[in-house]
């Protein structure tokens, strides 16, 4: 398969583009893997977020960042965010919830995020690719916001059983294989803490080092 044709129904979801995010940005931290407002499920995203980090303070792009409940994670680990939604409504979400720390956020296009020349040490992206078309194309241009030696960190899966949308950690890593030097899954299955209750859908994590 040509891998900037659109991936199987399997493996993407076009609802999703359809969503009125700024109506839905009021509930949207309601969702314990959405606000993180249970400690035990915060605790466990900021000890994944650790990992998957660097240990030093490092630019982030966090892209289709919706409220910044990851952007505020990364920031109090000390690094420097910016952060992309297309839903204005998101975006003062964000704003408001990262208000005095060393973080930014613009609403636009994460496939084609408005930040012109600048470079990043990471590009973190959460449940957004699978709503793109040509995935490929989109991964080029996320890896050319990276400066050398930075990483993707992705964290996508497949939901729902009858139709199930999302994108399989299999075909991801395959996208990534001729961008990145250095691949690794993270299985988050298995770890009912990240999502607030036990799941049995695909759920995982990439971390991509170009």
């Amino acid at each position: 398969m040509n891998h900037d044709e659109t991936v199987p129904p399997a493996a993407t979801g076009t609802g999703a583009a359809e969503v009125d995010w700024d109506a839905e940005a009021a509930g949207f931290d309601d969702e314990p893997d959405h606000g993180l407002r249970d400690p035990e499920v915060r605790a466990a995203w900021a000890r994944r977020l650790r990992g998957w980090l660097p240990a030093r303070p490092a630019d982030v792009l966090d892209l289709g960042c919706g409220t910044g409940s990851l952007s505020l994670l990364a920031a109090e680990q000390g690094h420097r965010v910016t952060g992309v939604d297309r839903s204005p409504a998101m975006v003062e979400r964000a704003r408001t919830k990262l208000a005095g720390r060393d973080a930014a956020f613009l609403v636009g296009d994460a496939a084609a995020p408005p930040v012109g020349e600048q470079r990043y040490d990471v590009v973190l992206v959460r449940h957004v690719l699978w709503t793109l078309p040509a995935p490929a194309r989109v991964l080029r241009q996320w890896r050319a916001l990276l400066r050398p030696g930075g990483r993707l960190v992705l964290i996508e899966g497949v939901w729902g059983t009858a139709g199930p949308v999302g994108i399989p950690a299999d075909l991801l890593t395959g996208l990534l294989e001729p961008l990145a030097g250095e691949l690794r899954v993270e299985r988050l299955s298995d770890d009912p803490l990240l999502w607030g209750r036990e799941v049995t859908d695909e759920r995982y994590a990439v971390v991509a080092v170009v």
